[in-house]
């Protein structure tokens, strides 16, 4: 799109991201050839289940992951909602939760809820750089520890957390504990490794599949004593009721597809223009960079501390630059 808008910049894909014309034909097409029920047992059902499992397949070849072991939803909250709430119910053996300070609200309430209901969520706080000290998280898991959530790249200043460490050294002290990651911003941004690694969740809209499409990891360890938060048919396996959207779930599919052999080489391409536009701001003494230098190079957090937020972002806005203010 700004290719053929040469006047337009675009820059809060952190936020959304525009759909690729080539996802937009999958989905299309899908929207017109694949229209029955994957769930009927007539030939165009057989057809869209058939459908339906490769795109399965595909996304969860991105991921390292058995296809059974992923589950299409509508987006990253409710694969959050959906991973929380159901694994903290296969745990009887303690009430301990431990979560980084600085996740998406998806994460965070469902974790108020379950502090309402009695379980003792411990929220371990960023450090004043914008990066999360794992070693913390890890002095907070003990024996009654039953699930550690924390997000892999977070949405706002960009941080990359290790959380491959973390997951390992969690499992080191009680293997019973829950692994959960949010790995919304970071999928197709670095690369994911699932040892250790009991669910995690991705979604469509911010790789250039359209909004309304995500999917979760959930590990086989935890099918069989998972409880998830509402109920219905048998889709999904019956974890995650309701009718599959076939055309997104591909559209999902053609995204990842698309970008997944390209990550070392876009990574590189961004870095450039991220230090490009690092070296450009240093130049004025009112801007303090506030992503730390480990940050995925698609997030660059500044603060402009002699205008308004407001007052900037109409002046962007006015010249087509759209960009995201926290405040």
């Amino acid at each position: 799109f700004m290719l053929q808008n040469p006047e337009l910049h675009y820059l809060d894909n952190a936020a959304t991201t525009m759909v690729a014309p080539e996802v937009a034909d999958v989905i299309d097409k899908a929207m017109r050839e694949h229209w029955a029920n994957p769930s009927s047992l007539y030939g165009p059902g057989a057809r869209s289940e058939e459908a339906l499992n490769a795109a399965r397949a595909a996304v969860a070849r991105t991921l390292g992951c058995k296809p059974k072991e992923l589950y299409f939803t509508s987006c990253g909250s409710e694969g959050n909602n959906l991973a929380l709430l159901g694994a903290a119910q296969t745990r009887t053996f303690g009430k301990g939760i431990v979560v980084s300070g600085f996740e998406h609200p998806s994460v965070q309430r469902p974790l108020e809820r379950l502090a309402a209901q009695g379980y003792n969520v411990t929220v371990v706080k960023p450090q004043a750089d914008g990066t999360l000290d794992i070693n913390k998280m890890l002095d907070a898991v003990d024996k009654n520890t039953i699930l550690v959530a924390c997000m892999m790249v977070n949405n706002e200043i960009g941080t990359r957390n290790d959380v491959e460490r973390l997951a390992a050294e969690v499992k080191r002290r009680n293997s019973r504990t829950i692994v959960h990651v949010d790995a919304v911003q970071a999928w197709m941004r670095v690369p994911i490794k699932l040892d250790n690694i009991d669910t995690m969740t991705v979604s469509g809209h911010k790789i250039h599949a359209p909004k309304g499409i995500g999917a979760l990891y959930l590990s086989d360890r935890l099918v069989q004593a998972f409880q998830p938060p509402y109920l219905g048919g048998e889709q999904e396996r019956g974890l995650r009721p309701g009718t599959e959207n076939l055309p997104y779930a591909l559209g999902l599919s053609a995204a990842a597809t698309r970008l997944a052999g390209s990550i070392k080489s876009r990574d590189k391409a961004v870095r450039a223009l991220n230090d490009r536009l690092r070296a450009g701001l240093s130049v004025f003494p009112e801007v303090e960079i506030n992503s730390p230098a480990g940050a995925v190079p698609e997030v660059l957090n500044f603060s402009e501390n002699c205008i308004k937020s407001e007052t900037m972002l109409a002046w962007l806005s006015e010249k087509q630059i759209y960009v995201l203010s926290l405040i």
